[in-house]
């Protein structure tokens, strides 16, 4: 994963908080804690996450 590029919410802060990251891979999307990158990633469908930003928009 360390060859994506990895995107924050402009929402974020430069101190950090409580944010995530998002990068898009061939295979779906991955996202992970932007305070603690190298814990780890979830890897979610491009379906599945267009339906979440669906969600949180409506």
């Amino acid at each position: 994963m360390d060859l994506v590029t990895w995107r924050k919410s402009s929402y974020s802060s430069a101190n950090g908080g409580e944010c995530i990251e998002v990068a898009k891979v061939p295979n779906g999307i991955a996202v992970r804690d932007s305070k603690d990158p190298a814990r780890g990633h979830l890897m979610v469908s491009a379906e599945a996450f267009n339906a979440f930003l669906a969600a949180v928009r409506a």
